[in-house]
């Protein structure tokens, strides 16, 4: 049923042989059982840390937290985590249990676990251990809390997001109890530290059924981002859309490749509308300047959620200039390559893909422009077009030598010339361009 690897296999048999119960635990029992290769193999054990140690003192050995019971062990290269059946104390923090007391029993052990679909264990000795239904919930595409919902939320409100994320990335639903708990229990998460919710909301964004998760869970979105409270229910009232401001930015979401960058600037694109609105004599709205707003608070919001500024980078330039004019044309495209560069440009074409994509069927003649514009970019990168400085066929060695003074001036004349060949006026040849600089009579 389940393939343990050998360096795994290895960690249950020395437990095993020193008369300990050692069982696959987790996570990746239930990847196995959905056909999904673990990431991951921890070990759970009845053997208390100091005779893991001993059954395992052949292999390296790593403290990882005695405190609660977990000694990892280094086997072929490998790391694994194996940790003593345990009772968790309490949870006075909302993250982490004050103090553990171990136990000899599985079944102790399982039912602290967050949700069915994890609360499993194998070996193959004993086949499958499922005390709470996990086998069935996995067959159901259901996530459940081990007990009761609102305790396993107290206990430790990550599992809020943790159950989303899981929901998401998997394509289960929530079960109806869990998913009023997680609902009422939301405020907790201002318990939770910025980078552990920032971790679970990217991979919640990335999994295949984050529209749903944002659409049914937006109170609690919008817990970890109150600045997006404003576009739920928030109409837009023009042509180009059929979608309140909320649901257009799920709907873009999920229509963007899952990168983290992607999904971040189309969750965060268009959070300044509703701060931006005006309406005219007609009743039509107009959000000029959202993009601008947005970006800062876009910057705001990553960096409260200590996002690695490389990634805020990214997404602020993406919400910035996602709803700037393009035109399928060579001198359009080699500007843009010169702005952005190409990955990012390639980025931006992609949030515009998106974009349009959640907005009314009125819209939707700016999918033929996109595709223009795609062949175009194409055409370019393939005939090698020139549209950096890099690539320009003089430099600025070539400019002293002709008589151009050292200094900024070196700078600003490869800038034009560059700018001429971008825009068709003149051939990426150093003696086309040579000609072409400016004032050049005055230097011969």
């Amino acid at each position: 049923m389940i393939k343990i690897p050998d360096y795994v296999t290895a960690v249950l048999t020395c437990l095993q042989n020193n008369g300990f119960e050692a069982y696959v635990v987790g996570g990746c029992v239930r990847d196995s059982l959905m056909g999904i290769t673990p990431h991951d193999w921890d070990v759970t054990t009845s053997a208390l840390p100091h005779e893991t140690m001993a059954a395992l003192q052949q292999y390296t050995l790593i403290e990882t937290g005695l405190k609660h019971g977990t000694v990892a062990a280094v086997v072929n290269r490998h790391p694994v985590e194996i940790t003593t059946f345990r009772i968790d104390g309490a949870y006075t923090d909302n993250r982490h249990p004050d103090e553990v007391c171990f136990t000899r029993n599985l079944k102790e052990d399982l039912s602290r676990r967050d949700f069915t679909v994890n609360a499993l264990a194998y070996n193959p000795q004993s086949g499958l251990v499922d005390y709470f239904d996990g086998l069935s919930d996995i067959k159901n595409k259901v996530i459940r809390c081990v007990g009761e919902p609102d305790k396993r939320f107290g206990e430790d409100a990550l599992r809020i997001l943790r159950s989303l994320r899981f929901a998401s990335a998997l394509g289960f639903c929530i079960e109806e109890q869990t998913a009023q708990s997680l609902v009422n229990n939301r405020f907790l998460l201002r318990h939770i530290a910025a980078e552990r919710i920032a971790a679970e909301l990217c991979k919640l964004l990335c999994g295949k059924q984050a529209l749903n998760i944002l659409l049914d869970f937006s109170s609690v979105i919008t817990e970890i981002i109150p600045e997006l409270k404003a576009s739920i229910g928030f109409e837009q009232r023009n042509p180009y859309h059929i979608y309140t401001v909320y649901e257009h930015i799920a709907r873009s979401v999920d229509a963007i490749p899952p990168t983290i960058p992607l999904r971040l600037a189309m969750l965060l694109h268009d959070i300044a509308k509703p701060a931006c609105y005006t309406e005219d004599a007609d009743g039509r709205r107009h959000f000029y300047s959202h993009q601008k707003v947005g970006t800062e608070m876009a910057r705001v919001i990553l960096n409260r959620l200590r996002i690695d500024t490389h990634t805020i980078s990214q997404v602020c330039t993406l919400v910035k200039y996602h709803d700037m004019d393009l035109e399928p044309s060579e001198k359009c495209v080699t500007r843009q390559l010169n702005r952005f560069g190409e990955e990012v440009f390639r980025e931006l074409l992609l949030v515009k893909r998106a974009d349009n994509a959640a907005q009314s069927e009125y819209a939707q003649s700016h999918t033929k422009m996109l595709d223009e514009l795609e062949l175009v970019l194409e055409k370019v990168l393939e005939q090698g077009k020139c549209f950096s400085l890099k690539s320009l066929a003089i430099n600025g060695s070539d400019l002293i030598a002709a008589g151009v003074p050292q200094g900024v001036q070196i700078g600003e004349t490869l800038r034009h010339l560059l700018a001429l060949v971008m825009d068709g006026e003149c051939e990426n040849k150093k003696d086309e361009l040579l000609a072409r600089i400016p004032y050049k009579d005055t230097l011969d």
